[in-house]
């Protein structure tokens, strides 16, 4: 598992660490019951406050995406599949509502933006 922090981004520490264990999480790079760093060693590899590693930890948890073992570990939950759609579903939405405002902003209507996007579609595959 690999964590890079960028102290310039704007985004705090913990959400970072939660980001990108959650993306690792769902891509599948991460898999059901592997364990995780314990939270005292992923704060000391990032050189960070054990404080922020434990509150990335408990967002995961809290989320459904790992589950701790007292004196064990934190450990890679079993998805359900429905939910991790549901979590993508949900993200597409908001990143349509971004895309929205903007269009709105710009005056930009909704043929403008479909266009825009099967453009965009066709040119992926």
């Amino acid at each position: 598992m690999q964590i890079l922090i960028d102290n310039y981004s704007g985004v705090s520490i913990y959400e970072q660490i939660h980001a990108q264990i959650r993306d690792q999480i769902v891509s599948g790079e991460l898999q059901a019951d592997q364990p995780l760093p314990s939270i005292r060693s992923l704060a000391k590899d990032l050189r960070i406050s054990v404080i922020t590693t434990k509150r990335a930890y408990e967002e995961l948890e809290k989320e459904g995406f790992i589950y701790t073992m007292a004196g064990k570990g934190s450990y890679v939950s079993a998805r359900n599949k429905e939910l991790l759609k549901e979590n993508h579903l949900r993200s597409i939405e908001e990143h349509m509502e971004e895309i929205r405002k903007l269009a709105v902003s710009c005056g930009l209507d909704k043929e403008d933006v479909l266009e825009m996007w099967h453009t965009i579609w066709e040119d992926s595959e």
